[in-house]
């Protein structure tokens, strides 16, 4: 594996969750793996004691160096938004990146790449709150609000701190295949993709509505008919609504529409036969609910930033599998 080296970066002030992801994915033993797993070491600009949330301090014996010298480095976030990052920071993720470095950022972090200047003339994601704080401080960079996470190859981005758990699952999954991934989302009781983006939890009024339920149990019917032809009409009569206040209802509880939602659902639900099986893509198009191969390549490269075939090599023979026809 050629990113087994991980640093991440405490600061004062942070909390510890995102630091929690990041030596919960990439720290631990996995010895039931059978294979080298990460090196994590966790750094800080300053070594010495570090101030977090809730008046106590962690301790590291590394600095900058030493988070620059690894074969991925992870930033979890940043004391202030609207503060540039220290120059030594700054040289030390450009050094990094030049030299090779795969550079990730969770939450906040993502202010510290850019202010490297690893995002210009990239699509990159914070959390929703710093969003167009992002786009004013660094206009240069093509901010996603709505994803969980960005992998652009070398740089990655994830949103608000639950989303860098998908990120460091993703990399486990580009780094050891989809059986190991699957395995690590296991351990830690999470979904091995989670749907959706981070419209669906943009701050919004709780209601005690009704119409709420039957959403739910019309969605929840969707995901188990996703082969058979369902249309904005065939929910709404699901959830015994009209198809206007089935859309509005929809809207305001996932911040997206349904077809849109629908669409993710049968990307999502491809992955494993891509992953799995070698049916060709035709199939696998079928098996969930597209009408045609060319439909199913245009929403699942719109929505995973790659090919169903790339996809399936990249996973499949990382995984030690032999390929089926694409």
């Amino acid at each position: 594996m050629s990113r087994r080296t991980v640093t991440v970066l405490a600061y004062p002030g942070m909390s510890v969750f995102e630091l929690g992801i990041v030596t919960e994915v990439f720290g631990l033993p996995r010895p039931e793996f059978d294979r080298p797993w990460y090196d994590l070491t966790i750094c800080a600009e300053t070594p010495g004691p570090v101030r977090v949330v809730g008046g106590a301090a962690l301790h590291t014996e590394h600095g900058l160096d030493t988070f620059a010298a690894a074969q991925t480095l992870i930033v979890p976030g940043v004391p202030d938004v609207r503060v540039d990052p220290s120059p030594a920071l700054v040289t030390a993720l450009r050094t990094a990146h030049a030299r090779g470095a795969r550079i990730m950022s969770i939450c906040s972090g993502a202010f510290a790449l850019a202010g490297a200047g690893l995002l210009d003339g990239r699509r990159a994601t914070t959390h929703w709150r710093y969003a167009e704080i992002l786009r004013a401080r660094h206009p240069q960079v093509e901010v996603d609000a709505d994803v969980l996470y960005l992998d652009d190859g070398d740089v990655l981005t994830s949103a608000g701190s639950a989303a860098g758990l998908d990120l460091c699952v993703h990399v486990v999954r580009r780094d050891h295949g989809p059986a190991i991934a699957n395995a690590v989302a296991r351990r830690l009781v999470v979904p091995p993709h989670r749907d959706g983006g981070q419209a669906q939890f943009i701050e919004a009024p709780v209601t005690d509505d009704p119409a709420d339920d039957r959403l739910a149990r019309s969605m929840e019917w969707a995901l188990g008919h996703l082969v058979e032809p369902i249309t904005v009409e065939v929910l709404a009569r699901r959830a015994h609504m009209s198809a206007r206040t089935y859309l509005r209802h929809f809207a305001r509880a996932t911040g997206g529409s349904p077809i849109r939602w629908l669409i993710d659902q049968r990307v999502h639900a491809s992955l494993a036969l891509l992953e799995t099986t070698g049916s060709p893509i035709e199939e696998v198009a079928a098996a969930v609910g597209f009408d045609t191969a060319v439909t199913f390549r245009h929403h699942f490269t719109r929505t995973m930033r790659t090919s169903p075939s790339a996809y399936r090599r990249a996973f499949r023979e990382k995984d030690g599998q032999a390929v089926g026809a694409s």
